[in-house]
């Protein structure tokens, strides 16, 4: 069986490195990008598992990355948005994620939410 992929999508260099150290240390197979130009560029090397999509970055933002996701015909993997915005929720609503996490949020809870979410 081939392990899970996940893709980091986070402008923050600081907590892309914490969020892909600590998906690696749970056994999680992890590849990073900057901004959602740079992810979509890695999607088309290879299509991950699983992403986890910061919303508001520079270069393409988590709405303009999604759009181009869908506009590039590719099977859509499972999105789990990552903001600060107060209503998380309904950001992950406006491109059909498939869940979400407030920023701040618990590290215990980012992997029982990927672990979960790769498990679907």
């Amino acid at each position: 069986m081939t392990p899970h992929y996940v893709l980091v999508v986070e402008d923050d260099d600081d907590l892309r490195m914490l969020v892909t150290a600590v998906l690696e240390d749970a056994g999680i197979h992890v590849t990073s990008a900057a901004d959602g130009r740079a992810a979509l560029s890695s999607v088309r090397r290879h299509m991950p598992d699983l992403i986890l999509l910061d919303m508001r970055m520079p270069q393409m933002d988590g709405w303009q990355f999604c759009r181009a996701l869908d506009d590039a015909g590719f099977a859509r993997p499972r999105i789990i948005v990552v903001t600060a915005a107060a209503d998380a929720a309904a950001r992950a609503d406006e491109v059909r994620a498939d869940g979400y996490l407030a920023k701040p949020f618990d590290l215990d809870r980012l992997v029982s939410t990927v672990r979960d979410q790769l498990q679907a």
